[in-house]
Formats: structure tokens, sequence, C-alpha cells
């Protein structure tokens, strides 16, 4: 039997959190006594109680009462309380990462590269007493970390192979480098483990977490011991052609609906599952989102006849397509994902705010809902977008400025004679400029979500619908993107941040400030003789400053030399590297001032 190589890159260990019923969690922490009484979420979520009792998600509301009628229903189109928990708890895990590879995934999901942590811990392991091993969590100091076991998986583990869970290989079983992998997951498991439990006793919320060496993996391993669980896929993950027996990757992934497995969305998913079943499949009805009555695993998928990358190419391409479509999903199939944890953002690439409608066919619910996303989006970006000004927390300032706005619908299909419908999940688009008027912190939300709508949003809409009617939406979206962050303290936006410079002149100019006033003329005489004095009879003045003159504030040319205490320049401004010195006068000044100044120099000849 031919194996697939399930992963390019082995020498990655990868942790997935999911935290359980976060939406349903969030609310439970403001109010502990949800936890014993049904919740359900309008649209996105239930609690495990609520799941319990026959209630799961995307579950239409008078469906829930019929099933449970003392179900608690919540209203959650704030989402402020969401997205400030996902931070708090992302802010926690971000803190135990040595290289900053840390990916958020909505608001309940992370992942997490800790490829480098495992291997300083693994070149600390004494082979000698590998029971009694000690995780450093901090590098340079070893005083910070816990006890552990090595010689065992924390939490769960998934092996279709049987094997010891010792760090040493088992020359019974066909490994792919069996000793260092296995090693290096059990360090993963044991700091997953640590982690989740931190989650649980200093934030109060629960996780399932997965353990891999790619997010695929992790993430789908994760889901097998749910709630408060954790599981490893253990190894081998590469098994030699001529054995007879599967690695555990292909085992694991071989028993998921082709449809559950992330990167294959519903559509692809779709067109691979007619035509393994060669027609299409049935599906479960629904008022948005409906499952498929049948399933069509990896494994049906995999070992059908002539399937592979070129196969898939020639059922999944087409125009608008991805370029090799066919070869990345055949990967995904076999457990091959090579993408990396990014790096922890400070701005989001994108915001947007969607909703579901069971008829929106009208311009003035159109209207209403584009004024309603128009006021999460807005308010969406004030929380994500904004910070306090430095040490001033009464003003606030845009880390980013999003230079797109995009309005997304989606069109349900005409009925069919028999008075059936058509599924389509096609979106139709619309990009143009986001105007800078909602950048402007002085007009309320409601001002500025009024004139976003009427002269951006409705005009985009006409052109995505130019006739007033015989259209009906099932799905409206709007969302930001382009961003451009602004300049900041650490030097990490992408530009100077020209209104700080401004902010500085005074007190950085200070010397130089002439105050407009009245003064008698004896009073100037002496304070010129005071002050010829003074340069006289100073022992350190140099000859240079005999000759001094009078002159005005716009003949002086400000530079670290020309005063008793130098002018501070942010080290991020100008660099001692960037600056000369002017051969005619001596004067020191950043490189891009030099021209001007010899200009002036010119001048006065």
């Amino acid at each position: 039997m031919t194996s697939a190589k399930p992963s390019r890159r082995h020498d990655r260990i990868i942790i997935h959190f999911d935290y359980d019923c976060f939406y349903a969690s969030v609310f439970e922490a403001e109010n502990p006594a949800l936890k014993s009484v049904p919740l359900k979420q309008i649209i996105v979520t239930c609690n495990y109680e609520a799941r319990r009792r026959g209630l799961h998600k995307l579950q239409l509301i008078h469906e829930a009462r019929q099933i449970v009628p003392d179900v608690v229903i919540v209203l959650g189109e704030d989402l402020n309380r969401f997205r400030d928990a996902s931070k708090e708890l992302y802010k926690f895990l971000e803190a135990f990462t040595w290289n900053g590879k840390v990916e958020r995934l909505g608001f309940d999901e992370v992942f997490m590269d800790v490829t480098d942590i495992v291997d300083f811990n693994q070149s600390l392991l004494n082979p000698n007493d590998l029971k009694n091993s000690y995780f450093q969590l901090q590098k340079n100091d070893p005083t910070v970390g816990f006890a552990f076991d090595s010689t065992k998986i924390a939490g769960h583990g998934f092996a279709n192979i049987p094997q010891t869970q010792s760090p040493m290989p088992d020359t019974n079983i066909p490994t792919d480098d069996h000793e260092s992998l296995m090693a290096r997951l059990i360090l993963g498991s044991h700091l997953a483990q640590h982690l989740r439990l931190g989650l649980e006793e200093q934030k109060g919320y629960t996780s399932t977490v997965g353990i891999s060496t790619n997010k695929l993996l992790s993430k789908l391993v994760g889901n097998l011991n749910k709630p408060k669980g954790q599981t490893t896929l253990l190894p081998p993950y590469v098994v030699p052609d001529d054995r007879e027996v599967e690695s555990n990757v292909t085992a694991f992934i071989d028993g998921h609906d082709i449809g559950k497995i992330p990167g294959i969305g519903f559509k692809m998913s779709q067109k691979i599952r007619n035509h393994v079943l060669s027609r299409p499949a049935e599906f479960e009805l629904g008022l948005i989102y409906g499952g498929t009555k049948e399933s069509v695993t990896v494994r049906d998928v995999r070992l059908f006849p002539g399937m592979g990358p070129e196969l898939l190419e020639k059922v999944l391409g087409g125009p608008g397509t991805e370029r090799g479509i066919g070869g990345k999903a055949w990967g995904l199939i076999n457990g091959i994902d090579d993408t990396e944890v990014q790096q922890a953002k400070k701005v989001p690439t994108q915001i947007s705010i969607e909703d579901s409608y069971t008829r929106l066919d009208t311009m003035p619910q159109v209207l209403k809902e584009l004024r309603i996303l128009a006021t999460s989006l807005i308010k969406r970006m004030q929380v994500d977008l904004l910070e306090d000004d430095g040490d001033d927390s009464t003003t606030r300032r845009w880390i980013a400025h999003p230079k797109t706005v995009k309005l997304s619908t989606r069109p349900r299909p005409p009925l069919n004679s028999d008075g059936t419908r058509a599924r389509s999940f096609n979106r139709i688009s619309r990009s143009g400029p986001l105007p800078n008027f909602v950048f402007n912190l002085k007009d309320g939300v409601d001002v500025i979500v009024e004139k976003l709508v009427l002269e951006t949003l409705i005009p985009m809409f006409r052109k995505l619908h130019p006739y007033p009617s015989g259209w009906n939406l099932s799905l409206v979206n709007i969302g930001i993107t382009n961003m451009i962050e602004t300049a900041s303290d650490d030097g990490n936006g992408g530009g100077r941040d020209i209104g700080r410079m401004f902010k500085r002149q005074e007190e950085v100019l200070k010397e130089w400030k002439v105050e407009d006033r009245d003064v008698p003329p004896d009073t100037i005489l002496e304070a010129v003789a005071e002050s010829h004095d003074a340069i006289s009879t100073d022992p350190s003045a140099g000859n240079e400053v005999s000759d001094c003159t009078m002159t005005g504030s716009e003949d002086v040319i400000p530079t670290q030399t020309s005063a008793d205490e130098p002018v501070e320049w942010d080290d991020e401004e100008v660099e001692d590297e960037n600056r000369e010195i002017c051969h005619e006068c001596g004067a020191t000044m950043p490189a891009f001032a030099m021209a001007a100044h010899e200009r002036f120099h010119s001048l006065e000849t």
C-alpha cells in the first residue's frame, strides 16, 4: 500500500485551542446562574446543558422552544463582550510564546506554534530520569516552569497503530524519526495542558485542545475529546511503502466527512461529494444551512478510482478558481498543511459584519439592515482600531486606516416551476474607497452610519442590484480591508506619527521661542548688556561667540550643538548615522535637512 506523505514538515509542534461553548460561556461568566439552565444563543451557539437536552447550533428558535420549552434565549447582537473576552484569552496565550506565532481564528479558536520552546526543552531532557522532567517556560529564567513526566502524553492520544507512550522508539513500529517526534509531541502536550488549565483557573474558560505537527491535524484531532479535553495525534505519521499498514494520520483523517476538512469549504466538498456519488447529494431541509444526508468520507474520496490532484483539478477547477486547487485539496485529504501560524498582529487584516435572512426583498428592509450592519461595523472599528493616545487617556488615536469598503450579498435563485428552489451559496460583491468621515471621532456613531449608508453603501447596493425589485437576499455582508497601519511609538507602524511630532515641538523648541509682547527700550538694552557680560566673563565661552549678534527666531537653526541641553530627537526619526555636519558653520542636523541648510548659506553671500 502506498501512503501519501501527510506533511512536508515534521519539525513543527502546533497547538490548537478551541474555547468550549465560547459565546455561551461569556454570558455564563457574566451570570453564573445560567450554567445550570439550557441557554440558546440566536443562530450562533448553545451551551452544553442545551446540547444535552437535544438542541444544537444553527437551529431555528421556534424548533428549540418546541424541544426545550424552558430554554433561555439570549440576544447576541452586541459583539463587544465576545470580542473583549476573546482578546483577553488571546493575550493570555500570547504571553507564553517565544516566537510570537499566535494566530486567532474567529473569537474562539487560537493556533500556537510552540516549536522553539519545545525544542529548547527537549535539549534539557535528562534521558536517565525522564519521569522527573522540568518544563522551562522562560528561556532566561529556569525558575519559571513546571514539573512533568516526559515518558507519556498529557491527556488523550490518538493512535491507530498500537505503541507505548515512551519517547524511545518501538522497533516493531515503522516510524518517521519516531524517537524525536514522539518526544516533542509529549512536550507539546504537557505545555498545552499547562496552558489549558491556566485558562480555566485564571480566566474561568474551559477549552478543547489538539496537538500535532500542522494546523489541519491539530484542529481536527482536538475535536475527539470535547469538552475540556486534549488529544495528541501520535506517530507514526508516515509508514514505508512496503508495509501493509496505514499511518496514524491516514487512519485518523479517513473517517471524517469530506465537508469537515478545514480548507475544503461547502462548495468544494459539494462538488467532490457529487462526483464520488455520481449524482447530487441529498440535504436536510433548513432555513439557511442544511446538513447532508449522505456522508462521503475522506477515505471514500482518497480511494475513488483515478482520484488524485489532476482529477480534483478538473472537478474543482473553473473560471475564477484558485490555480492548483486540485493539488491543494489532495494535500488536505492526505493531512498535508504547510501553512504557517501567523505572527501575532496588533491590527486585523479585515473586519466584516454580516447577517442572514429568510427574506429580504424590498429597499426599506435593505436600508434598515444596512444601518444595523453599518452600526456594528463602526463600533467594531472603534474597538479594534483605536487606542489611547500615549499618556493621555482622554483622547484616542487610530492605529490603522482601512482603505477599502466591500458590500456583498447572496441572492436567492428564483423558484423552479415545481415550487422548489435550488440551493445557492454564491455571493456577489462591490468594493470602493472607504470615506474618511468614518474616522471622525467628534461625530456620533449614528451620524457616521447614516452618512456611510446613504453616500456609500446604497450606491454600491444599486450597482449590485440595479432593479428596484425582483431580487431576494439571504445574506448581506459589509467589510473593510486594505489596512494601513499608522505610526506608533514602538516603530512598528507604517509611518511616522506627524501629529505627535507637532505635539512635542513646543517642548523641544521652547529655548528658541520668542514672546510677542511690548518691552520698554531700557529693558532691552539692559538685557543685551547682561548677556554680553555673561558671554565675556564665561571662561568656557569660545572665541566664536564674541561676534554674537541679535537675530530673530526665524534665523536660528536649532541643532544639537546650539544649546546647553541638546534637543532630544526620537531614535526612530533620526539615527546618528543619518546626521551630517555643515562645513560652513559646524551645525549638526539630519541628512535630509542639509540641502536646505546649504541654500541658507548661499543666500547669505
